[in-house]
């Protein structure tokens, strides 16, 4: 049975389609010889763009809402990546709000991924709303993602909250096993006191990092255009995700040095367990 991450932020604008779409890249180039599947689904009704940072928007005829009214089959919504031969994406409707999702046509739709997919990661929509709440429902991992700025961690708090309270894995006495990545670091900000350091945002959120990811201004091209920014190479946000990738798969990783004075050394004070 696959292993559902839904990666989720509360609020908007952190980098969490951006993120949801390198992890899934990444995930499925690393399982490529195991010939294990990973799919990405887009559940920001409405809203989508996931579709984009991929480079996939030219290729959808069908969506998830179409999928879960029987409208047409799974396999002919699943769009296959044009370059990594297991990963698959599933789009959000671009015409429909998040008022159409019902949760058993959610749950039967992930329960029928999980029988094909080693992982099932699903892009959450912004706020705490349906469409929230429909994306961490199946949820056994979440990953929660947040900038280091007072509002961002505020948000991610109360998102931290309502997965406890309302997943199914909460609802059965569960846990969902959750983590944070802090995105858009700026090293020269933090030392001047001018940003959250990644400390201050563990010490709120209370939760284990499994991965910080430096500001990078390639990341606005590489969404343009539709390339992952993790199939490029020596850039510093695609190597922090790499990173993250191992340590979803369960390797002790060295987190990078984001001091401004040496930001692309490790170092092995911080290890993710």
């Amino acid at each position: 049975m696959g292993t559902v991450i839904t990666v989720t932020s509360g609020k908007g604008g952190v980098g969490k389609s951006t993120i949801s779409a390198n992890l899934a890249v990444g995930l499925a180039d690393t399982l490529v010889k195991s010939e294990k599947k990973v799919v990405v689904l887009d559940f920001d009704i409405g809203l989508r763009n996931l579709d984009m940072i991929l480079g996939l928007e030219n290729r959808i005829v069908y969506n998830v809402i179409d999928v879960m009214e029987e409208k047409c089959k799974l396999s002919q919504a699943l769009i296959k990546d044009r370059f990594s031969k297991n990963l698959y994406f599933l789009a959000a409707s671009q015409v429909q709000d998040k008022t159409v999702l019902d949760t058993d046509k959610v749950k039967k739709l992930i329960d029928e991924l999980r029988e094909d997919f080693e992982f099932i990661i699903i892009d959450s929509p912004a706020g705490i709303e349906s469409g929230f709440e429909h994306a961490i429902l199946t949820a056994d991992r979440a990953i929660v993602i947040a900038v280091p700025e007072i509002s961002s961690v505020r948000d991610a708090d109360r998102v931290i909250a309502i997965i406890d309270a309302k997943s199914l894995k909460a609802q059965m006495g569960d846990e969902v096993d959750k983590h944070i990545i802090i995105n858009r670091i700026k090293p020269k900000l933090i030392e001047k006191g001018e940003m959250l350091s990644v400390q201050d945002v563990e010490n709120i959120l209370t939760l284990p990092l499994i991965g910080v990811i430096p500001d990078d201004e390639k990341i606005v091209n590489s969404t343009n255009t539709g390339e992952p920014i993790i199939r490029k190479r020596k850039t510093p946000s695609g190597d922090a995700i790499k990173n993250i990738v191992s340590r979803i798969l369960g390797e002790e990783v060295p987190f990078m040095d984001l001091s401004s004075e040496n930001r692309f050394k490790t170092f092995f004070k911080q290890w993710f367990n």
